[in-house]
């Protein structure tokens, strides 16, 4: 993909218009996943923390954007944003359906958060550019993917205590991190999603479990993108 058709097709991502086809959606992945920033995030530098997921039924789906903030875990501002979705369901593209959503909802926030958790995958992917990195990328904002399943690579299982942590590499690569974010539940997978690296994902995931198995502000998101309006 050379450099002109990249850049309009980034700008694209930022807008609800899904014009592009399979074949070209994935060739934007393979091309944008070389413009992941991976660098270190202190937890220092977070004030406010938002989670980020999407609800789909049918042909529709609802977006939610929460914004916390990271000392109490109180929540500040939900936005979301119902829309219907005509990319296909193909695995691996999910982000073509769901990331103009999530943009157009973080759009509408008044409070930006200094940091976003996305329900989904980042690095971890095939094309290494998941849902957290097409969000983080197309918005240039610092991402993180927790994700409830793996979806490439392989390593071991983590350790049976809450904190517990084991790689998973794919194609030669660390891409994720498994977390046992409760004793005696599955692991999450935390991976890279935009201007993070993978120590301070998973230091910052650590820090927003509370007693249960995901992240407090990707409960939240949950929550919010599964209320749907009567």
């Amino acid at each position: 993909m050379n450099n002109l058709l990249l850049y309009q097709s980034l700008r694209r991502l930022n807008t609800l218009e899904q014009t592009l086809s399979p074949a070209q959606a994935v060739e934007l992945q393979e091309a944008a996943a070389g413009l992941i920033i991976q660098q270190p995030f202190a937890l220092d530098n977070i004030s406010f923390i938002a989670g980020a997921d999407v609800s789909v039924k049918g042909d529709m789906a609802q977006a939610a954007l929460v914004v916390m903030r990271m000392d109490d875990f109180s929540i500040i501002e939900t936005q979301t944003l119902l829309q219907r979705i005509d990319f296909p369901y193909i695995p691996g593209l999910l982000a073509f359906r769901e990331a103009p959503l999530l943009i157009q909802a973080f759009k509408k926030l008044v409070t930006r958060p200094d940091l976003t958790l996305v329900d989904g995958q980042g690095l971890c992917h095939p094309r290494f550019f998941g849902l957290a990195s097409h969000f983080g990328v197309a918005m240039d904002i610092p991402t993180i993917g927790v994700a409830k399943s793996r979806l490439v690579g392989d390593g071991p299982d983590p350790g049976p205590q809450k904190g517990d942590m084991a790689p998973v590499s794919f194609k030669g690569r660390q891409v994720a991190m498994a977390m046992r974010s409760r004793a005696g539940v599955k692991p999450v997978y935390i991976s890279i999603g935009h201007r993070m690296d993978l120590p301070s994902a998973a230091r910052i995931v650590l820090r927003c479990l509370t007693k249960y198995r995901l992240p407090e502000p990707i409960r939240a998101a949950h929550r919010a993108a599964g209320a749907w309006p009567e």
